[in-house]
């Protein structure tokens, strides 16, 4: 599988280290970015060819994953347009840009798939939602797959509109585990607890929690019952946090980024 990248940043690298030797071989990976710096990296680390514009390369190649800033898309995909003559799969990670709008600016094409991975795939665990335009073939369709498990797990939705609640869950989601992780060492410094030992046990905590619970067969909420003793030390904490409105105020702030990644549709799809 021959897969062209426009643009070398954090997540192009990450599934440039998950592909390399693995779901194809480093020459057939492709990396377009004006960063020459960033491309002597690429090259050098996992023996990618390299280019600092769009290329005929690019053309040849069967996937061509589009991993630019959003705010870069409409221009990339103008220089892309007319290089599509062999079909390929366009792959895009980037957030809120619509396949309608990505279409509009390819003049038209439609075999693409929207994807919205998250950081945690800079270390193969991460989580990727994943929607297919309309020609997007099986061929296809299983390749956009394979690319995105290079570097964690992959869910396919049925309808793009649940792109928003993704990046609100999964996409923005590393940031609350690192919020919550910030408050928790916060509170072993104020108790007495040092720096290096509060981090320790706060990362180990969560580390361990989100691990019982990927592997327990019980919901969440059976497993917070089992360690929340009715009077005991961890009553105390969730009796604050419900009291606080800390569950309804993650609710709300997961919803107001489903409703910004709305919004950066609507924005980023204008033409002007």
């Amino acid at each position: 599988m021959k897969i062209a990248f426009i643009g070398g940043g954090n997540m192009a690298t990450a599934l440039i280290a998950g592909l390399a030797g693995q779901l194809t071989g480093a020459g057939s990976l492709h990396v377009v970015d004006p960063n020459l710096d960033a491309l002597a990296r690429l090259a050098g680390q996992y023996g990618v060819s390299t280019a600092a514009s769009i290329d005929v390369q690019v053309g040849a190649a069967d996937v061509v994953v589009l991993a630019v800033k959003p705010q870069q898309m409409r221009e990339v995909a103008l220089a892309l347009r007319p290089l599509l003559g062999a079909q390929p799969l366009v792959l895009s990670i980037a957030a809120g840009i619509r396949i309608a709008d990505l279409s509009r600016w390819l003049g038209g094409y439609t075999r693409i798939v929207r994807a919205m991975p998250n950081t945690p795939a800079l270390i193969a665990m991460g989580i990727t939602g994943m929607v297919a335009g309309l020609d997007v073939d099986e061929a296809q369709r299983s390749a956009a797959d394979q690319v995105l498990r290079a570097v964690g797990q992959t869910v396919w939705l049925k309808d793009e509109s649940l792109i928003d609640p993704v990046t609100a869950v999964s996409g923005s989601g590393p940031a609350y585990v690192f919020y919550f992780l910030e408050a928790m060492q916060q509170a072993a410094l104020e108790m007495g607890l040092d720096a290096e030992q509060g981090r320790q046990l706060a990362l180990a905590t969560f580390t361990g929690a989100a691990q019982l619970a990927a592997q327990s067969g019980d919901p969440v909420e059976v497993l917070r019952q089992r360690v929340t003793s009715k009077g005991g030390t961890t009553h105390a904490a969730i009796a604050s946090m419900e009291a606080a409105g800390v569950k309804e105020a993650i609710v709300a702030a997961m919803k107001a980024a489903a409703e910004r990644g709305r919004e950066l549709g609507d924005e980023l799809g204008k033409d002007s």
